[in-house]
Formats: C-alpha cells, sequence, structure tokens
C-alpha cells in the first residue's frame, strides 16, 4: 500500500482523520508538523495525547512518529525530517505510512525534494536585520532587485520573510538565489508514489475552529511557558517561537492584557492558514475534501471514502 498523506490548513481535522485511517488499515502515523517535534509543548501545538511504548510515541495504540523528541534548545528542519521519515521506512517496510500535518515543506522536501541550498548563519541573519531596519520591506525588495531581478519579479515586496532569505542567499554565496535553485519547488509530488488527501473547510467556519481552540488551549499554553522558564529555559530557544508562545510569554510578563493576547494567537494561525492553504492549492493530484458544514467533516465517511478510492 502507497502512503496516504492527510494535508491542510492548521485546525482542519488532519490528526483525528489520520488516527482513523491507521487503525482501518493497521498503519503508523507520521506527523509532518514542525512544532510537535519539540519536547515540553503539547496543548499549544495540537499535539495528540499520548505515551510512549517500546520506545514508541503511542496515541490510543497507533504509533504516531516524528513528535515530542527534539528539545526545546533544538532546531529541526525539513533534511532532518526527509532522514528521519526513511529510517522509519526502513524500520517498518510493511506498515502502511500515514503522514499528517500542515507543514508543506517537509512533506514536499520528501516526496519532490528540495534543493539543498545553504543554512543561514547567525552572521547573515544579523546583517539582514541591520538592512530591514534601515531600508524597511521596500527597501530590501530593491536590494535584492539590483541583486537577483529574476527572484524580486517572484517574490511580492511584503513577503518580508522571502525576500530577507533570497537576500540571504546572495550574501552566502555571492549567486543570486534564482540561479542556485533547480525548480524542484514548483515540481508536483508523483501520484504513484503516494496518496494525497488535502482538508479545507470554508473559510469562515475554519476561522471559528481556530479561535475556539485557542480559547481552549491558551491557559494551558502559558503554563507550558511557566514550566519551561521555570526550568531556566531562554525565552529565546527555538520552540518558544512556535505560533501563540511569544503571546503567552507577552501575557505572562504583562506587556499584553489576555484578551490582547488570545486575539493575537487567534490571528496568526489564521495567517499561517492562509499560506498553507496557497502551498497546498498546487497540489492537483490530491484528493480535496471541503466542508462547507461541521457535519461534512464526518470521519466514519472519510475513511470509506478514502478507502474506496484506494482499493
Amino acid at each position: 500500500m502507497k502512503p496516504i498523506v492527510i494535508c491542510g490548513p492548521t485546525a482542519s481535522g488532519k490528526t483525528d482523520l489520520a488516527l482513523a485511517l491507521a487503525r482501518q488499515t493497521g498503519g503508523i502515523i507520521i506527523s509532518a508538523d514542525s512544532r510537535q517535534v519539540y519536547k515540553h509543548l503539547t496543548i499549544g501545538t495540537a499535539k495528540p495525547q499520548g505515551t510512549y511504548q517500546n520506545g514508541l510515541y503511542t496515541v490510543d495504540g497507533v504509533p504516531y512518529l516524528l513528535v515530542d523528541f527534539v528539545d526545546v534548545t533544538d532546531t529541526f528542519n525539513a533534511g532532518a525530517f526527509c532522514a528521519r521519515v526513511r529510517e522509519i521506512a526502513a524500520q517498518f517496510p510493511t506498515k502502511p505510512l500515514i503522514f499528517a500535518g500542515g507543514t508543506g515543506m517537509y512533506l514536499h522536501s520528501y516526496f519532490v525534494g528540495m534543493d539543498d541550498l545553504p543554512a543561514s548563519t547567525p552572521q547573515s541573519r544579523a546583517q539582514l536585520i541591520t538592512l530591514q531596519a534601515k531600508y524597511g520591506k521596500e527597501g530590501l525588495h530593491a536590494l535584492l532587485q539590483e541583486k537577483d531581478p529574476v527572484s524580486a519579479a517572484q517574490i511580492p515586496v511584503g513577503n518580508v520573510q522571502r525576500v530577507m532569505r533570497a537576500l540571504e542567499l546572495y550574501l552566502l554565496t555571492g549567486k543570486p538565489a534564482s540561479q542556485l535553485k533547480s525548480g524542484a519547488f514548483f515540481k508536483l509530488p508523483d501520484p504513484a508514489q503516494a496518496y494525497w488527501v488535502c482538508l479545507d473547510w470554508e473559510k469562515e467556519l475554519l476561522n471559528a475552529r481556530i479561535a475556539a481552540r485557542t480559547e481552549q488551549i491558551f491557559d494551558g499554553m502559558c503554563e507550558e511557558v511557566k514550566t519551561l522558564l521555570a526550568q531556566g529555559f531562554s525565552p529565546d530557544v527555538p520552540a518558544l517561537k512556535t505560533l501563540g508562545y511569544p503571546q503567552a510569554m507577552a501575557y505572562l510578563n504583562g506587556t499584553l492584557s489576555r484578551t490582547q493576547a488570545v486575539e493575537e494567537v487567534i490571528i496568526k494561525p489564521r495567517q499561517y492558514a492562509k499560506r498553507q492553504r496557497t502551498w497546498f492549492n498546487r497540489y492537483t493530484q490530491a484528493q480535496r475534501l471541503y466542508f462547507a458544514a461541521s457535519t461534512d467533516y464526518n470521519i466514519p465517511r472519510l475513511t470509506q471514502e478514502i478507502g474506496t478510492a484506494l482499493s
């Protein structure tokens, strides 16, 4: 059985559907979520509650891998994700693999491939931050236009993160980013390699799900932050840059009121969901499941549909 990939925006129900499919197929789940990898961050990352059994993180009897194993002070990237997945595939050659997550870069890197570009350095990041403070986003884009007009034409002025990364590649290599890239980013996954299922909701329904989840988890996120800080971890550790945790810290130190912090936490995932939609919408080979009403998200029916499509 070829792997199943359950993708889509945050709060779209990927985890519950993946668990149902794993029970139906006897498979194991591989999380494709860049923040669920961290130890100690459970509530704010929507990590499924599980326990370790025989060295494997297990949720209701289902192995749920690549969660809860990276120290909060460490980083984890697409290259490390791909290496780990290859190890898992070799360890469980007869088990159906079910990928579940919304970190598109991880999934794309594994199933399509990405260019092996130089990593950021403290020096290059510091240089870019100085340039951003001096010139602003318009000035940064103008600088990119001068150094790499091809990339500048592809990246909007407002996408500061991508502008800075393209400039950083020029600083690190002396070559335009457009010359370093093979085009793998724009390729689509081969349908023969995996069966892709993309979940999405009517926009206002998804926004409501995000808001409800935020209200439900915010106090728990604050407790997780308190625990990490009490253990001596710095507020600047990579894990605490996860969506929502900076706002929880701001609330705890009095910079934001609870209402302000919750409102900001709601906005951030909504913006992230928009970017995720843009990413996954180009995967035309995926089975698209769109939920116009809450009742459309019916797991028994969905698992039956996916099972029929795979048979």
